[in-house]
Parts: structure tokens; sequence; C-alpha cells
């Protein structure tokens, strides 16, 4: 099964979750996919459903995906950015990037947030109190070779591709914002940040906007699903049991790498919060009582996920890369 990820890269982006999300999501009818907390994209755009509400607070995050849905931004004009932008990085051993990051903090220019997001240390995406860019360069001058620039540029065309095959809206605004616009037959997929965790993101997240989060995909009627942790080998997310008791609830092992050695690879459940009942998911309740009673915290065991009608379909222009690469 093939992902398309985005251009654009951020610290939890969902790419090595996504079919088991829609392996979940596969069977569920809805009129519009809805997104308070769209990220990198990298969910809806493989989801690929006809209709879809795309909202973030961060607004360099919409900027950059409306100019793809306006051409403003083209697969081609990304190659020559980046071609011209790399030769200069590389030319002054890196400092170059310091610029780039300056002048975008002024002109919040679509394409040098591509730059950053794709140069700057560890794929983090960070932003200081005044809402500037504040993440260091990786150390790495040659950062644009020529297949990197081709990879970010393949991207491009992929999601560029997806975005005008259907009826995408992108909005700049708070979850609460997107909550209110939420229909009774929408499919919302909520993905906010962590409770009580300092966030390297646009906004910090609290117990009182959980709860907000909550009470409007209660009340709005539509079917939803929140993407969460249950646990890890330190402590449980205790709020899967409070704030989202009434919910059901499914379960994955996931590992995350934040060292290069072996001992820095940290398993974490992670969960699938809905109101809907999917076919291997259970009550918030029996996970409880399994956890009380030290058992099994997966609701299955590892299986190949089924493949939504949509992602077996392969882009056409995706298939002239492939073919043209090779030639």
């Amino acid at each position: 099964m093939k992902i398309f990820v985005p251009p654009i890269k951020s610290q939890g982006i969902k790419t090595k979750l996504v079919k088991w999300i829609f392996s979940n999501v596969a069977e569920n009818k809805f009129d519009r996919w809805v997104e308070p907390f769209m990220g990198t994209g990298v969910v809806a755009f493989n989801i690929r459903p006809q209709k879809a509400l795309l909202c973030d607070s961060n607004p360099h995050i919409i900027k950059f995906y409306k100019a793809l849905q306006t051409k403003e931004i083209t697969s081609g004009l990304v190659r020559s950015y980046l071609k011209e932008e790399g030769s200069k990085l590389l030319k002054t051993d890196g400092q170059y990037y310091y610029e780039v990051r300056e002048r975008f903090n002024s002109d919040g220019n679509p394409l040098d947030f591509l730059f950053l997001s794709r140069s700057c240390f560890n794929g983090m995406m960070r932003f200081n109190k005044k809402g500037g860019f504040n993440v260091p360069f990786c150390k790495k001058p040659n950062r644009f070779a020529q297949a990197l620039v081709t990879k970010i540029t393949n991207q491009v065309e992929n999601i560029s591709q997806i975005i005008n095959n259907g009826d995408f809206e992108f909005k700049n605004q708070d979850f609460k914002e997107t909550l209110k616009e939420v229909e009774s037959g929408d499919m919302v997929y909520s993905d906010p940040p962590y409770i009580g965790r300092h966030v390297d993101y646009f906004d910090s997240w609290s117990e009182e906007e959980e709860l907000i989060l909550n009470k409007g995909l209660v009340d709005s009627n539509a079917k939803f699903i929140l993407s969460t942790w249950l646990s890890n080998k330190y402590r449980i997310n205790d709020y899967v049991f409070s704030i989202w008791k009434d919910s059901f609830i499914t379960t994955k092992e996931h590992f995350y790498h934040v060292g290069g050695k072996e001992a820095n690879r940290n398993a974490v459940y992670e969960a699938l919060l809905s109101n809907i009942k999917f076919e291997y998911s259970i009550l918030n309740s029996e996970m409880k009582s399994r956890i009380e009673l030290n058992e099994s915290q997966l609701t299955i065991s590892e299986r190949e996920y089924k493949i939504p009608t949509q992602l077996s379909l392969t882009l056409e222009e995706e298939q002239k890369h492939m073919i043209h690469n090779k030639k």
C-alpha cells in the first residue's frame, strides 16, 4: 500500500499510522471529512475524501496548501526554488538558513516555510510567543541535494493532484470555530496535541480545551475519531478514561525513535477513540479493566490492514514520474 507523504514535515506526523487509521474508517460512509487539527494533512491527503474541511491554527500550513490549490505554488516552481536556495545554503556552509528564517518570520512566504520545514533540526515545527519560527538548522549544508529536491518536488505534485481532484476547503482558525461548522453527516478526525505537554507546535493545549473538544464532538451528532496515546512504559493516559470514557477504543503498538541506539526505541500504545464501533474496537470500560488486571492493551494482533477504495487508486501523475525517472 502506497502512502503519499506531504512535502511539509512535522514531529508527530501520522505517516506510519495512516494504514491503521484508514482500515478503521474505510467502511463508514460520510458526507464530508473534517479535521480541526490538520497538521501536515497526511491523513486527509491519503484518505482522499470527495469533500473535506481542513483547518489548523497554524496560518503557515493553511497558506501553503492554499497556494498549492490555487497553483500559486507548483512542482516546477518548487524545484527551481529549492535548487537556487539550496545552492546558497551550501555556499554559506549552512548560514543562509538563518537568512531564510528571518525573511520568513518577516514575510511568511510559503516557499520559505517549505525550505525551513525540510532543513530545520529534526523536522520540528516550533514557534516562539511572537509567532516566529525558531528551530535551528539541521547542520547539513548539502541538505538540498538533487535526490531530495526531486523527492520534495514529487511530493508537491502528488499532493497538488489530490487537492485539486477533490473539494477541499482550507481554513486558518481555532478548533472551536471548526467545531461550530461540523454537521451531522460529517466524519471528524481530531489529532490534538497531548494534554499538559510542552508542544513544539503553534499553540499549547490544556485540559479545558480537551473538554471543549469532547463536548463539541458529542454535541455535533457527527461521527468522530480522535488520535491519542493510551500508555507508555512510564504511565497511563488517564484522560482516555475520564474525558473520553464513553468512547470506543482500538489500539496499536507503535515505536518512536528518539536516538541512534536501540535502547531509545520507545514503545507507545496509540489509541483511536470514537463514537462508532469499529470492527476491532472495544468499550473504554473494558480497556480500563484490562489495564487494572494487567492484561493486553492491544485490541487485536498485528495484521495487514484492509485498504480503503480511495487508497487502491494510483495517481496517474505518480506513474508518469516513475516512468520518467527510470529513463
